[in-house]
């Protein structure tokens, strides 16, 4: 065997007295050449094979005469007519696997001139995502040498989308495979939303995904941004995610603002904002408070006022009494005296 000299780059079988020879022995080298004269084949489909290899001028066997026996000659190994012995033919039931995500396909490989692998029925995990199997089962078509082996997918997630489903299948005379990329279909997802940070101009970074591509639009503080020579969306990759900017040319501090990102396609939409901050507003004045007016000294408080009049009241009052005394004094002295003896 030689499976662990996968290195090899060429085998020399010159004169081995080889009857037949399988090209499984050689499917996984990188072969530069392959020495085969003086061996005793047997003309079978078991070394056409070899005859295909000197068509092709594989291995430089084509500069090679290599024999094999009949029941009755030796003849070159190119003039064997088993045309009969052909490698396999293999082909999905279809051309592009579509899907939505969370739902289930049915497809098929069938197979002619070959046998399929795997030969048994199982079930195979393809991809990373838990939930994705494909259960396979194999099928004898009516006619003679026909095989087909069917795949269903069961609940499909995005991550699968743009994955390989590959079909091989392998004879005495060879091996084939075919592929078919699986497409899947789903919503749009905002992967992620940057602040504003400056690089040549500024930039609101976002990375968006969805299957058909979801188209983008703006809103500043609630209302639809018309994107002009200043503001505008670039996109530097689609590939597997929607990469790009929201760039802005010599922002002011009227761009100030919420920025909210809407995504749709045909299956669904999702939005994000952020908040992008540029310029201050110029000429602006802090605002320490309202000043206290300052007290004149030629006014005097209303309590002043008040305690005034209560003095000059009490003054006038005062003379008043005063009066009245001096009268009443005046009047009951004198009595007093001229009433003695």
């Amino acid at each position: 065997s030689f499976f662990f000299f996968s290195s090899l780059i060429c085998r020399n079988l010159y004169n081995n007295r080889l009857t037949t020879l399988s090209w499984q022995l050689f499917h996984t080298l990188r072969l530069s050449e392959l020495q085969l004269e003086k061996n005793r084949f047997n003309c079978s489909c078991d070394i056409r094979w070899i005859q295909l290899w000197q068509a092709r001028g594989e291995a430089k066997l084509g500069d090679q005469e290599v024999y094999c026996n009949t029941s009755d000659a030796t003849i070159l190994l190119q003039e064997m007519n088993i045309t009969q012995c052909a490698p396999p033919e293999n082909t999905f039931s279809w051309i592009h696997l579509t899907i939505k995500v969370s739902a289930s396909l049915f497809s098929s490989c069938r197979v002619i001139k070959g046998i399929l692998l795997p030969s048994r029925d199982s079930t195979v995990l393809l991809t990373q995502s838990v939930v994705f199997f494909v259960f396979v089962s194999q099928t004898n078509i009516n006619w003679a040498n026909v095989h087909a082996i069917n795949l269903t997918l069961v609940n499909v997630s995005r991550d699968d989308n743009g994955f390989p489903l590959i079909c091989i299948a392998e004879n005495v005379v060879g091996i084939t495979n075919a592929t078919v990329m699986l497409t899947v279909y789903y919503a749009p997802l905002i992967i992620s939303l940057i602040e504003p940070e400056k690089r040549h101009d500024h930039c609101i970074e976002f990375v968006v995904r969805g299957n058909p591509l979801p188209t983008i639009s703006w809103l500043r503080n609630g209302n639809g941004l018309q994107e002009n020579d200043f503001i505008y969306t670039d996109i530097y990759d689609e590939v597997p995610f929607l990469e790009g900017c929201l760039l802005f040319r010599n922002p002011t501090h009227f761009d100030n603002g919420n920025y909210t990102l809407l995504i749709e396609n045909d299956l669904g939409a999702a939005k994000e904002t952020v908040y992008a901050h540029f310029l201050r507003p110029p000429f602006t004045v802090p605002d320490y408070g309202s000043p206290t007016p300052p007290i004149s000294l030629t006014q005097k408080p209303e309590e002043d006022a008040f305690g005034v009049s209560i003095a000059v009241g009490l003054a006038a009052f005062a003379c008043v009494l005063l009066v009245v005394l001096f009268i009443i004094i005046n009047k009951y002295g004198r009595r007093s005296k001229f009433g003695m003896k």
